[in-house]
């Protein structure tokens, strides 16, 4: 984690969270009534050591989860004022208190004080997202089958890459995107990766990492990919479902039990408020 500079933002102090959980048997990060979802359960610990806000101690992550949706690495941001802080002592107290308070599938890995300028949506240069898929070829364990697709055909990867570099760069992914009001679809994906783990009964590991993801991308993209590996698409088809810009016809969103966050990335101290503004400006398909 990097280390605190000045983390003062308007009278509170802000604070980094990192922390993992498994989506299984939650309705997404975002609060929701009547429904158990990830954020609540936060809000919730925060509130038995700090007290209730009316504002849920403005918490935000780098990039919220749907449901179902598991996260190895996500990171946070919560605001205190000195008052709240007098009451926890040493950031290893809040750490170890929160965990108590969690229920057993959220964790948080590291939480403190965060850098000036740091905002743990808008500072985020990257995010990594890992897919899992056991198709014929894999072993089924149940162990994993929670966090896995189990797919009745066997998957071609050479074809499901050669489709998947026509993805890469920047590009405008409204065919492949749940738009959302006043949101842009485009983003630009830097990489994807498509491997088999032998460690892990062969099964089939899709990586793809972009500055950021709009809602439902990845699970579009893994079903587009998963239409090409079983020849029921061709790599020209996904170029043109890209082009298109239309979400008429497209390819099938996938299961979310596969899909886990696994890493953010985020830019020097000296550049996270400069990135945190960046990332709020209205993006154009001619940027560098």
């Amino acid at each position: 984690m990097n280390k605190p500079v000045d983390p003062k933002v308007d009278g509170f102090i802000r604070y980094r969270m990192d922390l993992g959980y498994d989506g299984t048997d939650f309705n997404g990060w975002a609060k929701q009534p009547n429904l158990r979802t990830v954020q609540k359960e936060v809000v919730k610990a925060l509130s038995m050591i700090f007290g209730e806000t009316k504002d849920d101690f403005q918490l935000r992550i780098a990039g919220r989860t749907d449901a179902g949706v598991h996260a190895v690495h996500q990171v946070a941001h919560f605001e205190l004022t000195e008052m709240q802080i007098k009451r926890i002592g040493r950031n290893q107290d809040l750490w170890g208190r929160l965990n108590s308070l969690l229920p057993r599938d959220i964790r948080i890995h590291e939480i403190g004080p965060a850098p000036r300028g740091f905002d743990a949506r808008y500072s985020a240069v990257f995010r990594r997202y890992r897919y899992r898929i056991s198709d014929l070829k894999a072993l089924r364990d149940p162990m994993f089958a929670r966090y896995t697709l189990w797919l009745r055909a066997e998957l071609n990867l050479a074809q499901m890459r050669a489709a998947a570099k026509v993805l890469i760069g920047l590009h405008d992914f409204a065919a492949f995107c749940k738009p959302r009001v006043g949101g842009t679809t485009i983003r630009r994906l830097r990489h994807i990766k498509i491997s088999r783990n032998p460690e892990l009964g062969n099964i089939v590991e899709i990586e793809l990492k972009a500055d950021a993801f709009c809602h439902n991308m990845v699970r579009s993209i893994v079903g587009a990919l998963i239409a090409v590996g079983r020849g029921k698409a061709s790599v020209q088809d996904l170029q043109d479902r890209l082009k298109s810009g239309s979400r008429a016809q497209s390819f099938k969103v996938v299961a979310p039990e596969g899909l886990a966050l696994i890493e953010v990335g985020y830019p020097t101290l000296t550049k996270l408020g400069s990135q945190a503004e960046k990332s709020r400006s209205l993006r154009s398909l001619d940027e560098n």
